[in-house]
């Protein structure tokens, strides 16, 4: 599961710093209005606005995650995405759901991919979650998580093969990300982390085939 070391980077984020710098110095009185109404939410303690339920993968079931897990941003204005990690729950749906709920739990991933093939958002896409124990890796990556045990390559189904494939392939046409295994890692892959996911029974050939067909598919 996502690393449980917290990203204590509250920071806000790099544009937010650029306007609220460039507002300070050149004044309101010279930035267009429609300008100042679209970038208001940037400036220091401003959240951009949200649509309630929103998913950014079509069919996903969208459950909060709580937001002591993840830290909002605006991506990829702020923090440039080029990664996906891809994680395995060591235990079941509900309980990672759960896990993900709870402040105390210090991480959490964008998605959850069932056994069944089910997709749970979690956090968006645009801001950064805990998953991947660094900071650099969290900024700049999409975390999928799969229900499962690493030693357990029954938990590795035919359909959560091709969900996650199929939600892979969206997150790297939206954000240009090239789908080979330098853009597509696994939580092992992660400098600096002690997580052995998504483990030696993860079929990273079978996987990476079907992620290029449905990237293509979907072109």
């Amino acid at each position: 599961m996502g690393a449980r070391k917290r990203d204590s980077d509250r920071r806000i984020g790099r544009r937010a710093l650029l306007v609220g710098g460039a507002a300070a110095a050149v004044g309101s009185a010279f930035l267009a209005r429609d300008e100042l109404s679209e970038l208001y939410w940037r400036l220091p303690g401003v959240r951009k606005p949200r649509v309630e339920g929103a998913v950014d993968y079509r069919g996903a079931r969208w459950v909060s995650a709580s937001e002591a897990n993840f830290r909002w941003a605006d991506r990829p204005d702020d923090y440039g995405i080029d990664m996906i990690v891809v994680h395995v729950t060591q235990g079941g749906l509900e309980s990672a759901v759960k896990a993900f709920q709870d402040p105390g739990h210090q991480a959490a991933a964008h998605y959850i991919v069932g056994k069944d093939g089910r997709v749970t958002q979690m956090i968006r896409e645009l801001d950064v979650a805990y998953h991947a124990g660094n900071r650099g890796y969290n900024e700049r990556s999409v975390g999928i998580e799969h229900e499962g045990f690493v030693d357990r390559p029954q938990d590795f189904t035919d359909v959560m093969y091709e969900a996650s494939a199929r939600l892979a392939a969206g997150i790297c046409r939206r954000y240009g990300i090239p789908v080979d295994r330098e853009h597509i890692v696994g939580h092992v892959e992660v400098p600096g982390t002690d997580h052995t996911d998504p483990g030696e029974h993860w079929d990273w050939d079978r996987y990476m085939k079907l992620v290029a067909a449905a990237h293509t598919a979907t072109a």
